[in-house]
């Protein structure tokens, strides 16, 4: 399967979070044969052009708990070994973030 295959799958749920100056996707798919798995997109304006990069990771299901066990694994260590402050992003009515340039548009 190529990626413009991907690109035709049903999309059965997606959730985005934005996070300064990035925007992450979780977007539940369908396989041709009804099997969901999981794409993670990170989005970022790049600074010089305007161009949004993009990255993506395709997890599929029978790779759920591993890679949940390999990412808490990782964060409790960061958390153990260094003070973690997560920041609050807060939006204004018209979802423009404080401080932010109000021109960054980080959908797709």
């Amino acid at each position: 399967m190529g990626e413009f295959d991907n690109k035709e799958r049903e999309e059965v749920f997606s959730k985005k979070v934005r996070a300064g100056k990035r925007t992450y996707f979780f977007d539940v798919k369908a396989t041709r044969t009804g099997d969901y798995y999981l794409t993670l997109t990170e989005s970022k304006k790049r600074l010089e052009d305007g161009v949004f990069v993009k990255h993506k990771i395709f997890l599929y299901k029978e790779d759920f708990e591993k890679f949940a066990e390999g990412l808490t694994e990782t964060v409790d260590y960061i958390k153990n070994h260094q003070e973690v402050t997560e920041k609050r992003y807060e939006y204004s009515e018209n979802h423009e973030s404080s401080g932010k340039n109000q021109n960054d548009d980080f959908s797709f």
